[in-house]
């Protein structure tokens, strides 16, 4: 019987030159799927192979086309990384069993010639990969030329807001889901705002969306509702929240049973609400925070207990600084300044970092230097610069609703209410919850500029405006700083005369004078 195999033909890759460049996404780049391999056949414990067992790799696939490819996956596998560059710096193919690349013992096999490759690879990764890359490689710029960032957010705009409604439109129509009311569909495009925090951006990570919109629509269909609607999108938020959040209900369980102690009635001196955002994996929420301050005599500045036990990082500890260059630009023109002011953050006892916090402790060491006190029912955050002016922080959303809950715990005077940078405006996506109390009164948000506007506003007396010899108004919180720092400038210097007089007496009154007319002579004839 004639044997006609050798005849056959072996259809490696087909393409249709009506379909255009072929792109071609590989999923599991293992060394073989990239470059193709020589199949063998097994006949009574032997291996036999023929050319019609040359089966290709992606890269013969993508030849005249495009190739994508994840970077971390790609890494992974054992050789991938090696062969991709070298088919990309040599512009050839070699299909070889990675035995010989190894330099195992080689074996007699089929040896198809190189085959020229011109195709276009794209690689997606992390920017920590890229920049790895960068460093450990030194092929990698040469051969990746061309770096491109995707955004996680983009312009809201009417455009944007229709191109995301159409996304979930098209999204139900492939998985097979409900369809979304207008209302239902309005909800994913606020909480799309929320996640990015500003009131001008959508969210572009769409597979946190497409998780929403299926749990939404498994809600609906508990329901036995045939669309998605309004209250399904916000039981879906809301169930993806508690799933999350059982160190945050721990904590709200502790301020209401009164192991932290926060005080939201009253005035006190010294002491005020700042508040802290704690971020979780895949979870964030905020929680007030006791802040005091005491000052009197000395010489040591501005002290942080939390920075002299190392529970610091460097940011808080710069803004703590910026607060000594405050208070020396304000009241220490004409004297110098002399203070101790010791500041906590209390029943804190894990690390503290950032600037978000520096305007609530200036203010809370201005009413300690004053002896003005400030409202407990207001929680405060801000960074602060050396004039002064507020600055914006992270996460306004998180904190403004961690002390709305906590305020709610013990009930809502109308009187309480966080106060944020003005620059945050703009990102302000509460819950629903807090949106009502606002509207109805029962809660307040204040942004502010300076720290003189929120002087005001804590303690409802004018911060105070310097005249022309740079002296405030009486009655004013700087007139009355200034002049506990000069009380206690001239008392230190009247101590340190004191003190001097004891180790050294001053000779007699005739001596004395007598010495004192020869310097003011010698002075002057000088």
């Amino acid at each position: 019987e004639v044997d006609f195999t050798r005849y056959e033909v072996n259809s490696f890759v087909s393409n249709n030159p009506n379909d255009g460049a072929p792109v071609i996404r590989e999923t599991n780049p293992i060394y073989y799927n990239l470059v193709g391999k020589v199949e063998y056949e097994s006949r009574q414990g032997n291996l036999y192979t023929d050319f019609r067992r040359i089966t290709p790799g992606a890269m013969h696939k993508a030849n005249g086309g495009f190739l994508l490819l994840e970077a971390e996956e790609l890494l992974r596998q054992f050789m991938s990384w090696d062969a991709l560059k070298r088919v990309l710096r040599c512009r050839e193919l070699f299909i070889e069993n990675l035995g010989e690349q190894l330099g195992y013992i080689p074996v007699s096999s089929l040896r198809p010639e190189p085959i020229p490759i011109d195709m276009k690879v794209v690689v997606v990764g992390t920017p920590y990969l890229y920049y790895l890359l960068n460093i450990y490689d030194p092929e990698f710029q040469k051969i990746f030329k061309i770096k491109a960032d995707f955004d996680t957010d983009m312009p809201r705009t009417q455009e944007s807001e229709m191109q995301l409604a159409q996304f979930i439109a098209g999204f139900v129509e492939h998985e097979g889901k409900l369809n979304f009311t207008v209302t239902a569909v309005a909800e994913v495009i606020e909480w799309s705002s929320r996640l990015v925090e500003n009131q001008n951006k959508l969210c572009t990570q769409f597979n946190k969306i497409a998780e929403i919109l299926v749990e939404a629509t498994a809600w609906a269909k508990v329901d036995g509702k045939r669309q998605v609607g309004l209250a399904h999108v916000r039981k879906a938020l809301e169930e993806k929240t508690f799933r999350s959040n059982l160190l945050e209900d721990k904590i709200r369980e502790s301020y209401s049973e009164g192991v932290i102690k926060i005080d939201t009635k009253g005035s006190v001196v010294g002491q005020i609400n700042g508040l802290t955002v704690a971020q979780l994996v895949d979870h964030s929420f905020g929680s007030p925070v006791r802040i005091t301050a005491n000052v009197y005599m000395g010489q040591e500045g501005v002290v942080n207990i939390e920075r002299e036990v190392n529970m610091t990082g460097p940011i808080h500890n710069k803004g703590l600084l910026i607060l000594s260059s405050y208070l020396g630009r304000k009241y220490a023109q004409d004297f110098p300044l002399s203070m101790t002011a010791r500041i906590a953050f209390e029943q804190t006892y894990g690390g503290v970092e950032g600037d978000s916090a520096s305007s609530t402790e200036l203010y809370c060491m201005l009413s300690a230097l004053s002896g003005i006190p400030l409202k407990q029912s207001i929680a405060v955050t801000g960074s602060v610069d050396q004039f002064g002016n507020i600055q914006p922080i992270g996460g306004v959303n998180e904190k403004i609703e961690g002390f709305f809950s906590y305020c709610k715990v013990f009930g809502l005077t109308g009187e309480q209410g966080v106060m944020i940078p003005h620059q945050n405006e703009q990102h302000l996506m509460l819950s629903h919850e807090v949106l009502d109390a606002v509207r109805k009164g029962k809660f307040h948000i204040w942004s502010v500029k300076t720290i003189d506007e929120g002087i005001e506003i804590l303690t409802d007396v004018k911060a105070g405006t310097p005249d022309a010899k740079g002296e405030y108004k009486p009655d004013t919180m700087h007139a009355k700083v200034k002049t506990c720092l000069e009380a206690w400038i001239e008392r230190t210097f009247r101590h340190k005369k004191k003190m001097q007089d004891k180790v050294d007496p001053p000779k007699d009154k005739k001596k004395s004078k007598g010495k004192k007319k020869s310097n003011k002579f010698e002075e002057t004839d000088q």
